[in-house]
């Protein structure tokens, strides 16, 4: 594969760098070696080297990205230099590319930099890659994919960081972020629906019921209810736009103890219904507790650099 030419109209090279603090080897090996290297990137399910007839060869891989249903994406690789530089910093090169039919990737190349500091290794990575499918391919490239994988490459090197740091495996990671994916988005589809169905698009008869028990005025319910749905809205949008935020769902156990409490003191007929405030609020409450829970050692892509001296969020 020739090296990839990068077009001045073409987005910039994918760039994402962290600090790991661990000593260079470990970084090297779980980077390097490909049995280390395919549990923690989210980009590649299998990683296998091929073998060379002498060491002095480039060291060749075949790659998968597994799609689901039975379908898997596959290419190829070589590594084309590894050094140790003279500021005791390691690098490694590589070239990849896939004749796979499905693949937007053609082929590419990129490094890997390994950077000694006082508080551990900067690790970086720089890629690019030709696209196919023409200016469709191109365009879903800029404005889709190249994001995507950008994105997928940063929570990987977090991934990476925190195995290597705190010794939260990859599998256990991945599976905290499923767990906090479920729970965070099982808490914004209750308080959208909560806010727009019986209260903007209603108001519901209960809801009215329960706004007069605690002492608003008749002529201001819609209005309140209104509010309150606003209010709910708010919040479920904050719980997706704020994905590691603690302090939201914290605020929605908080509503679900209040909640409760009023509804057990101003309405406590409501308790006995089959649909009752009280199993709602529950479910909100757990949905809340395993949500924070699930957010100490959880992967971020904000924790890494995404350009070259560019501050973390």
């Amino acid at each position: 594969m020739d090296t990839v030419s990068v077009a001045r109209s073409k987005p910039a090279n994918v760039y994402v760098e962290t600090l790991i603090r661990a000593p260079m080897d470990a970084v090297w090996a779980h980077s390097q070696r490909p049995e280390l290297h395919e549990r923690w990137d989210l980009r590649f399910t299998d990683i296998d080297p091929l073998l060379r007839a002498t060491l002095a060869e480039p060291q060749r891989f075949r790659y998968a990205t597994r799609l689901g249903f039975g379908i898997a994406i596959t290419g190829d690789g070589e590594t084309v230099g590894q050094r140790d530089l003279p500021d005791g910093s390691r690098a490694s090169a590589l070239r990849f590319g896939s004749a796979h039919p499905l693949s937007l990737i053609r082929e590419g190349s990129g490094y890997w930099k390994y950077v000694p500091t006082t508080d551990g290794v900067r690790f970086l990575t720089s890629y690019d890659y030709e696209t196919r499918f023409g200016r469709a391919g191109a365009a879903f490239d800029r404005f889709a994919f190249r994001p995507l994988i950008g994105w997928a490459t940063a929570w990987s090197f977090d991934r990476l960081r925190l195995w290597l740091e705190q010794g939260i495996e990859p599998g256990q990671a991945f599976r905290q972020a499923v767990i906090h994916g479920i729970a965070r988005v099982g808490l914004a589809a209750v308080f959208l629906y909560q806010g727009l169905v019986p209260k903007i698009l209603g108001p519901d008869p209960q809801e009215i019921r329960m706004l007069g028990d605690v002492g608003v005025p008749a002529a201001n319910i819609g209005q309140v209810a209104v509010a309150l749905g606003i209010a709910e809205i708010l919040l479920a949008v904050g719980l997706l736009a704020l994905w590691h935020s603690r302090w939201l769902p914290a605020t929605c156990a908080a509503f679900a103890i209040v909640s409760t409490a009023v509804v057990a003191v101003a309405s406590p007929r409501y308790l006995g219904a089959a649909f009752d405030p009280v199993t709602l609020n529950l479910s909100v409450l757990c949905l809340a507790s395993i949500d924070i829970v699930s957010l100490h050692g959880l992967p971020s892509a904000g924790r890494c650099r995404r350009m070259p001296g560019a501050s973390v969020s």
